[in-house]
């Protein structure tokens, strides 16, 4: 058994004493970059991986020019014969370039039946009555839209009654198919405007770029893709499956049938979208629709009735099944049967992880085949403070609300249900974010994403090429061009200490919210982050669930809903017109076995396939509407909830874990510029301790009984977390708290010097400053990136604890004190402990710091964040203290 496994399957009551003496498991395997370089630089680049704290890497071929080939596993060899040296794990994306499905460029050339098939549609208006309409089908597959005309197979041919003013459908529809003899149509159509369909399968449709692209719908289409090269590896590397070859990363595979590829709003209903099809599709089809289902097909595009919805909701069933089973499921199986995992993303951006396009269809069975949850982060699409409503980035403007409120929950939810993924959930992070982005920002999302459950992150990336590489930066080493790697270990090291305490253990959240595919494929929805957001600004945790889990999958046990797990005190329902019909009975038998059910906003009025008024009439008895506004209270009402601050802290976030004999609760302030400063009632009575894990120390928690709990004294500065861990056992020993009054302001004068990346620790002296500024001021240095060193003197008369407050830093600050040296700080509060370091009189003050290579190289990536200030701008403050006896 590997280490990692055996951290997560051991007595959790060790993990605890296991980071405070450094023995934490690994949660990070950066993206590792390969070119074809030279041997020497792919070895140099995996030492500065380890050297950061980093135990294992995931080696991403887009950029070779060989992959697979004989220069390929030379650089691949060398890959895992320094990570057997150095004790690494290794994952590899499999694939030539993303998105995963190219399978290496092996579909070009595959026969007809393995490459991609989608459903087209064309249509032609009458007038009836009209005796022996004809319509030639020949001159339909000559359309300019088509690539091609040699392949495409015609599906159905279907008459529809159409409204004289628009085109939109009556409802009548008729399969006219039989009536085609020798390609041509014959019809006796009758009296009224009418629309006649044309439907073919054709392998020409999509995006243009993933033409030769498996077919995510087929099993043996995908097969090309594991024979390619999972097989490839297999054979090469088999005794070391499932030690230091960990396993395979898809990277954002999906349906890519719009050929508008990354539109967002691509799902049925878009006119001209060419739908993803397979040789299965019309028996699981007529399977859901019965055996008129051809004749229904028109409204997978058009408007047309009461059936609209009924429609589109089967044809959504059947495709997002059809990915899972035969992309993820297939791939998944393979891996675990030679002993490796199987992990990665699909896009979920804006909601497209509901639809087609570039989305994979439904989320939760996307990925139910992965061994871990995976998500990911790049392109600004996490900004702090811009948590509700658009903003600019990148790729056009990004759902604030949903990618706070929903990205995170989507991966945390599907990792603590799907019990092969043992509680972890994965986040492809940091990537093309520019030079702008430092380790301040990496740490708030770091954080962002800890605290809603993610535990396992994959940075986006290691760089072996020649600096500086415009590939969406910013890259960790950048051939040792970037100024902050030297502190990039501090991260790590966090990162790896609070992942191993907040995993391993059992998950609590008060209340359960239900995934919204279903809902947006059946008619009017409300995003399920929208209800995750009300609850999470009023410090109530919750999971994701999707139809499927809930259908089979849970249970009510003394008015709880029990899953996997999990144990939730109510189930909220997003605003929906309609859900499947099995969903509704389910979730009136929930509510009449004793679990709250909450309607948020409105009942379903229908289900999914039809009418099915007794089943709304149903839950209208058994569940409660509740509007969106009372939520939060409607919950605290009921008891579902943990902890209550004393004041209003929307920024606030939480995550308990329980392990055999403590919990933890991580807090975060999420915003970039307010203090959070209030008082928490937890419900444990436990001996409260605060964990540090950049310093790797307990203290003390400030806190008083109250009732069946304790209340504690929380002050969170922007950036900062906080880990409490509660024990009714033997926790290990801690620092008393320690109460600071300010005492004195350092006015300078600052002897100030600054050093390159490449220079650095030799410093070119600068004027003095007789006030601190922003060091990237017009007539300082505006283009300047490296590190900025401040030197001056101060007395010093206190006794006891002392804390020096550097104030407003950009970005990374190292201190010393009379040479000694007293830590570094990558974030906000820039505070550190120089008790021991001080004496009596005169001392002397080095800091240290360090920006970002933005202002050096303005990237492209960086635009749509404007640069922040450089170097010290205090005010810098010391802090004399005094001892807190806890109550």
């Amino acid at each position: 058994m590997h280490a990692a496994e055996a951290h997560s399957r051991k007595s959790m009551s060790d993990r605890l004493h296991e980071v405070l003496r450094g023995a934490e498991a690994n949660y990070i395997a950066p993206f590792l970059w390969q070119r074809g370089e030279p041997p020497e630089v792919i070895a140099e680049e995996l030492a500065r991986v380890a050297e950061s704290g980093i135990r294992a890497v995931c080696v991403e071929a887009r950029p070779h020019p060989d992959f697979l080939g004989a220069h390929w596993w030379r650089d691949f060899d060398l890959i895992m014969a320094e990570a057997r040296r150095l004790g690494m794990r290794v994952w590899v994306l499999d694939d030539d370039h993303f998105p995963t499905g190219h399978a290496a460029g092996r579909l070009a050339t595959a026969p007809l039946e393995l490459r991609r098939l989608f459903l087209q549609e064309c249509h032609l208006d009458l007038l009836g009555p009209q005796s022996g309409a004809a319509v030639p089908l020949a001159p339909w597959l000559v359309q300019p839209m088509r690539r091609s005309i040699r392949h495409s197979t015609l599906v159905a041919a279907v008459a529809a009654a159409r409204e004289e003013t628009s085109d939109r459908l009556t409802g009548e529809l008729i399969d006219i198919t039989e009536h085609i003899e020798d390609g041509v149509l014959r019809w006796d159509a009758p009296a009224g405007f009418w629309r006649i369909f044309l439907l073919f399968a054709t392998p020409d449709g999509g995006s243009e770029r993933h033409k030769d692209y498996v077919n995510y719908l087929s099993a043996p289409s995908v097969r090309v893709l594991i024979d390619t090269v999972y097989e490839s590896f297999y054979a090469r590397y088999k005794d070391d499956f499932g030690q230091t070859f960990a396993g395979f990363f898809s990277d954002e595979p999906g349906f890519y049938n719009d050929r508008e590829v990354f539109d967002y709003e691509s799902k049925l209903g878009k006119a001209g979208l060419d739908l993803p099809w397979c040789a299965e599709f019309p028996q699981l089809l007529a399977a859901e629709l019965g055996p008129e289902w051809r004749s229904f097909l028109p409204l997978l595009w058009h408007e047309g009735g009461t059936r609209t919805h009924a429609v589109r909701f089967a044809y959504m069933q059947v495709v997002s099944r059809l990915y899972a089973e035969n992309f993820t499921a297939q791939i998944g199986d393979w891996c675990r049967a030679r002993g490796v995992e199987y992990i990665g993303h699909v896009l979920e951006d804006n909601g497209v992880h509901a639809r087609l396009g570039c989305g994979a269809g439904h989320f939760f069975r996307a990925l139910w085949g992965q061994d871990m949850a995976g998500i990911d982060v790049v392109l600004w699409q996490l900004v702090p403070g811009f948590d509700s409503g658009p903003f600019a980035q990148v790729a056009g403007d990004a759902d604030g609300a949903f990618f706070h409120y929903g990205l995170g929950k989507l991966a945390s939810s599907l990792a603590h249900l799907d019990p092969k993924k043992r509680g972890r959930a994965m986040c492809e992070v940091f990537g093309a974010y520019g030079w702008r982005e430092g380790l301040r920002l990496m740490k708030w999302m770091t954080d962002h994403m800890l605290v809603r459950g993610v535990n396992f992150f994959v940075p986006h990336a290691f760089s072996q090429a020649e600096f500086p590489d415009p590939d969406c930066p910013p890259h960790m080493y950048a051939r040792g061009q970037n100024p902050q790697f030297r502190f990039y270990r501090e991260l790590n090291l966090y990162t790896n200490r609070v992942a191993h305490l907040l995993s391993g253990g059992r998950h609590i959240a008060p209340a359960a919210v239900l995934y919204h595919a279903e809902a947006e494929w059946s008619g009017a929805w409300m995003p399920f982050h929208t209800p995750v957001r009300a609850l999470l600004r009023d410090q109530i945790d919750c999971d994701v669930l999707s139809a499927d889990l809930l259908l089979d999958g849970v249970a009510v046990t003394d008015g709880h809903l029990m899953a996997a797990d999990e144990r939730y005190g109510c189930l909220v329902v997003p605003a929906s017109e309609a859900l499947p019909r099995a969903l509704l009975a389910r979730l009136a038998e929930l509510a009449e076995a004793g679990l709250p059910l909450l309607f948020v906003e409105r009942l379903p009025e229908r289900a999914s396939e039809d009418a099915a008024p007794e089943l709304c009439a149903r839950l209208a008895t058994a569940g409660r509407v509740i509007a969106l506004d009372s939520l939060a209270q409607t919950l605290r009402d009921l008891g579902c909830y943990e902890i209550t601050a004393a004041d209003a802290v929307p920024s606030l976030r939480y995550y308990h874990v329980r392990h055999p004999d403590f919990d933890v609760f991580m807090l975060v302030n999420e915003h970039p510029h307010t203090l959070i400063a209030t008082t928490l009632h937890l419900p444990l009575t436990g001996r409260p301790l605060v964990y540090d894990p950049f310093t790797n120390r307990l203290v003390a928690a400030l806190a008083e009984r109250e009732g069946e709990g304790q209340r504690i004294v929380l002050r969170l500065s922007p950036y900062e977390s906080q880990l409490l861990v509660i024990g009714a056992g033997a926790l290990p020993a801690a620092d008393a708290p320690v109460e600071l009054a300010h005492v004195q302001t350092l006015e300078g004068p600052w002897e100030l010097a600054i050093a390159s990346t490449t220079s650095y620790p030799a410093f070119e002296p600068r004027e003095s400053l007789a006030e601190l500024r922003d060091m990237s001021a017009p007539d300082l240095l505006p283009a300047f990136s490296g590190t900025f060193r401040y030197e001056t003197s101060f007395t010093w008369a206190q006794d006891g604890p002392a804390v020096i407050d550097l104030g407003a830093v950009h970005e990374t600050a190292e201190v010393w004190v009379n040479g000694a040296h007293a830590g570094v700080r990558i974030c906000p509060p820039y505070r550190f402990a120089v008790s021991g370091l001080l004496c009596p009189g005169t001392n002397r003050l080095r800091v240290e710091v360090t920006n970002t290579l933005v202002k050096q190289h303005p990237d492209f990536f960086s635009r749509y964040a404007p640069q922040e200030p450089s170097g010290l701008q205090g005010p810098v403050r010391l802090f004399a203290g005094r001892v807190s006896v806890p109550h």
